[in-house]
């Protein structure tokens, strides 16, 4: 058993598999947890893994419990990767507190961050553009909308929309569509606990940006930005292809937003400009790693190396330079979605040969590292083969 201290990885998928390599690469003891078989397992920088229960389930934090009791892994760090992990953790941490070290912030503000209407609120108050936005609480009230069409209807809360409805938004381009959707909605989830947001416009220039950030108390010290170059779904979904960019307006909105909140620990902020008035606005926050967090890493600044240092109680120095113009991609996901992409005219072949001459961090396959990455594809199959 290593003396120092180390690691607990929540949920090993892709992003779990970037912190366990952030961190095994600089001799830092790792360990996985998750609901099932995942790939991070498979990595040489893991030393163990053992199954969980589901992360929404009380007895998840039993679990966690017994496990550092169990193994002796008093004051580890608990490094979540999934929003349902944070939510749990967050709401469970007086009781975690006497056993982990942890870097998820507390329920009042993971409360404001997941609950998106309230995040739009506060952006409101502060000054920080997004999109135009209406709230119902019946089918009648939707015959006065005045957004723009199209339209998308959300969750206040991501988490439990999913849970209920297994779709992350729903598409209304008519107030005919949009009425039959939300009567659809009616039946699984209340119209109150929903919100309808204008569609900013979408194309192959105008993808998501994601800035992303490690604050103490609301300032940040160290940033990087990064931009969704494709993704599946082919619209509101996550990257297949990513890649390192500078983006220095959108600085301001997001100290505003970390000071705001008085935010601590890693979050990703994204971003859609608005070709209408040529300004970004706020799409939502993840108060946690997100899936291409590995591209971060690779441009310089590795933020669950910061988190690990930063609660054991070295000084974090100010970050702000990383390198840009580097690809992350997920060379089964970005294969399969990119031919689907091109067969459906939504993915220009140019842009294939754009990024070719580009330097590349592969998501799964690492010199030295490689098992993750054929396990990616048998976990897939088995998926496949399952449903």
């Amino acid at each position: 058993m290593d003396t120092k201290p180390g690691v607990i990885i929540i949920e090993g998928h892709v992003q779990g598999l970037s912190n366990v390599r952030a961190l095994g690469e600089q001799g830092i003891p790792v360990w996985v947890i998750d609901t099932s078989d995942c790939v991070a397992r498979y990595s040489k920088y893991c030393q163990n893994f053992e199954i969980c229960p589901a992360f929404d389930n009380e007895l998840f934090i039993d679990f966690l419990i017994q496990f550092s009791e169990k193994h002796n892994l008093q004051k580890w760090l608990l490094l979540p990767s999934n929003d349902h992990a944070v939510y749990s953790i967050s709401k469970n941490k007086e009781k975690l507190n006497h056993h982990f070290k942890l870097i998820t912030e507390d329920l009042e503000t993971v409360l404001k961050i997941y609950n998106k209407v309230e995040l739009l609120k506060i952006a409101h108050e502060i000054g920080v553009d997004y999109p135009l936005y209406e709230t119902y609480n019946s089918l009648s009230d939707c015959d006065k909308v005045k957004l723009n069409f199209p339209l998308i209807t959300k969750g206040n809360n991501g988490l439990s929309f999913y849970k209920k409805t297994k779709t992350k938004v729903l598409l209304s381009n008519t107030k005919e569509e949009l009425k039959y959707n939300l009567q659809n909605l009616e039946s699984k989830i209340p119209l109150k606990e929903t919100f309808t947001q204008e569609i900013l416009p979408f194309s192959e220039e105008n993808k998501t940006i994601s800035f992303t950030c490690f604050s103490i108390k609301g300032k940040i010290k160290a940033h990087w930005i990064g931009i969704k170059l494709r993704e599946h779904p082919l619209r509101f979904g996550t990257a297949t292809l990513a890649e390192s960019i500078e983006k220095s307006e959108l600085l301001q909105p997001s100290k505003k937003l970390m000071k705001t909140l008085n935010y601590t620990g890693i979050c990703e902020i994204e971003y859609l400009l608005d070709i209408r008035d040529n300004k970004y606005k706020l799409i939502e926050i993840n108060a946690r790693s997100w899936l291409w967090i590995g591209l971060a890493k690779a441009c310089g600044v590795n933020y669950a190396k910061i988190a690990y240092e930063y609660v054991n109680g070295v000084e974090i120095q100010e970050l702000k330079n990383y390198e840009i113009g580097t690809i992350w991609f997920n060379p089964i996901t970005n294969i399969f979605f990119g031919i689907k992409g091109l067969l459906l005219r939504r993915i220009k072949l140019k842009s294939i040969f754009e990024n070719i001459p580009k330097k590349k961090i592969n998501a799964l396959f690492q010199k030295g590292d490689q098992k993750p990455g054929f396990m990616y594809f048998i976990l897939l199959f088995k998926i496949f083969k399952s449903r």
